[in-house]
């Protein structure tokens, strides 16, 4: 039977009445009025009994409960048919009802262990504990030869905490089937409970001393120690167990966590490393372990120790793609981006069914400018990873920096098509469309995906600036233009290209004088000396009616390597041009 668990719980329970219990208020005996059988009766009442089996044989549980039934109308102690109709009571999630048919089936059959056993499940589902200890007692004077009745009658005694009944009766089970693992662990339960730390200590030095090679026992006592400050006596159990098996993994991860506890974390990394250096280690403990150390990475000496870590991982399931995964992850955060790739490419080579290493690996590529990789890997992961909006976008990104805006068209269309929640996504993917078909010369669905960005994320700062700056290139709804420019700078301020753009959309409305200030903050911003903000500087001095000014920015425009044929008939007939 099933052994009931020690959770310490409290209840407050009356007994059953059984057919051995005096009657009271709240423990009425429950009476079977038998009457004596004619041949006729006793004929039919077999009848209709196997008919009754034979139709829950087939799950026809209506009809066999009508035939049991109707037996215990012929015959209302026929023990059987109880324990048969409360079997299908259960049976329909009927609880109770089985309940009381088999409290009336041991009421006349006490004898009958099936029916206690069954009895017992049916009391242990309702936490019915002080009428569980009662079947448990009728169940050891009908067997007294099986342990589990006394083992389970022992856990009833400790969830009501009646402790030194229940380690009574451990003792009387250790002395039927001998020492055991559970019975250990449960005395350790009580032990713990009466707070006596020390009996529960000489128990597993008990269990040590007799088998003195097994390595679970002083993992155990350990456990014990550290559970209750003990710390010091924790480490000695485990160091002792060290010159047993020094190849353990699992004693050096016990010993890194006393260590830490003891802020020894010098010796704590030291039983790490040499456990994640074990095979038989799962490495998804290893990962999670790894993974530990995330919250303090702004702390260099953490992300170097996740990456020796990781390391030893890799070096130790050479064959685990996560192994690979997990080590490029620590490269990327120790800024080894070089290795980090290649420990990603490792680990789709031993398995490609890991999506996101895919998208980590492309993005790095893409960080790194390499654009051909990016569009190989990408397009890789979309072989396996068809539906994946992100990595549409990032290959439509790789394309388009390879100047192929149809081929990056394409992308980024399956990209949006494929993401509806993402906003952030979304907003990315619509710009870029948008930078894409304006090099495509389709300014109609440039626009329309501009503003399809934005309605995603109206504060998408790049987006802003190159939407208002196509704009007024094409000297179109410059009001518009000027709105987005002057928002993408209150929202990046100090930012030269999104003062330049703003400068030339001044410039375009005739305000000069905006134009000057805003090219002045793009010019002082401008880490590159771009040559296209000093011609933009030129222009709005000319305009401003100081050819001379003028003159000196066109002329440095050209120093800068500007090389336009109208920057340099500016120079040349010293005048504005368009």
């Amino acid at each position: 039977m099933k052994r009931i668990a020690l959770t310490f719980i409290g209840l407050s329970v009356s007994l059953a009445g059984f057919a051995q219990s005096k009657p009271g208020k709240d423990n009425a005996a429950i009476v079977i009025a038998a009457r004596p059988l004619t041949y006729a009766d006793s004929g039919l009442v077999r009848q209709l009994f196997f008919s009754a089996l034979r139709e829950k044989t087939v799950d026809n549980y209506k009809l066999a409960t009508e035939f049991f039934n109707r037996v215990l109308q012929i015959d209302p102690a026929n023990d059987a048919s109880m324990f048969e109709l409360a079997n299908l009571e259960k049976a329909q999630n009927n609880p109770k009802a089985s309940r009381v048919l088999l409290e009336r089936a041991v009421t006349v059959n006490p004898d009958n262990e099936w029916y206690w056993v069954a009895l017992a499940d049916s009391y242990e589902k309702t936490n019915d504990i002080a009428k569980l200890e009662n079947v448990f007692t009728e169940l050891i004077q009908i067997n007294p030869n099986k342990p589990d009745y006394y083992y389970d009658k022992a856990n009833a005694y400790a969830i009501q905490k009646r402790y030194d009944e229940a380690l009574k009766l451990f003792d009387k089970v250790e002395d039927l089937a001998g020492p055991s693992d559970d019975l250990l662990s449960n005395r350790q339960k009580i032990y713990l409970k009466q707070g006596d730390i020390k009996k529960a200590a000489a128990d597993l030095e008990k269990a040590i001393a007799s088998n003195p090679d097994q390595l679970r026992y002083y993992l155990m006592l350990a456990d014990i120690y550290n559970s209750n400050n003990l710390n010091d006596k924790a480490t000695a159990v485990l160091e002792r167990a060290k010159k047993l098996d020094p190849n353990n993994g699992t004693l050096h991860l016990a010993l890194a966590d006393m260590y830490r506890e003891k802020k020894n974390y010098e010796a704590s990394f030291n039983e790490l490393k040499i456990a994640f250096a074990v095979p038989d280690i799962d490495i998804e403990q290893k990962i999670k372990i790894i993974m530990g150390y995330s919250p303090q990475f702004p702390d260099p000496n953490a992300r170097l120790s996740a990456l020796e870590l990781g390391k030893i991982i890799a070096a130790t399931h050479p064959t685990n793609n996560k192994a690979f995964a997990i080590y490029g992850d620590m490269l990327l955060q120790n800024e080894k981006f070089k290795e980090a790739k290649e420990a990603y490419k490792k680990s789709i080579y031993l398995n490609s069914q890991a999506y996101i290493v895919h998208e980590q690996l492309v993005r790095l590529e893409l960080g790194d400018n390499d654009f051909e990789s990016a569009i190989r890997d990408g397009e890789n992961a979309l072989s396996y990873f068809p539906n994946q909006a992100w990595m549409n976008y990032l290959v439509g990104v790789a394309w388009m920096q390879k100047k192929n805006f149809s081929k990056a068209v394409g992308y980024l269309k399956n990209a949006s098509s494929l993401e509806v929640q993402d906003n952030e996504l979304l907003s990315q993917t619509y710009s870029a469309l948008g930078d894409s078909y304006h090099s495509l010369n389709d300014n109609k669905n440039s626009d329309v995906a501009y503003d399809k960005a934005l309605s995603y994320n109206p504060d998408n700062a790049f987006t802003l600036n190159n939407y208002a700056y196509y704009l007024s290139l094409r000297n179109e709804q410059l009001d518009k233009a000027a709105r987005m420019s002057k928002h993408s700078n209150d929202l990046l301020p100090n930012t030269a290209s999104f003062e330049d753009t703003y400068a030339w959309i001044l410039f375009k409305q005739k305000d000069y004088a905006g134009a000057k200030l805003w090219i002045e903050k793009s010019l002082l911003h401008d880490k590159e000396a771009s040559a296209v903000k000093t011609e933009h500087y030129g222009d709005i001095m000319y305009l401003l009616g100081n050819a001379d000014a003028a003159l000196k920015q066109w002329t440095k425009a050209k120093a800068q390597g500007g090389a336009s044929a109208v920057l340099e008939r500016k120079i040349n007939e010293k005048k504005y041009l368009e």
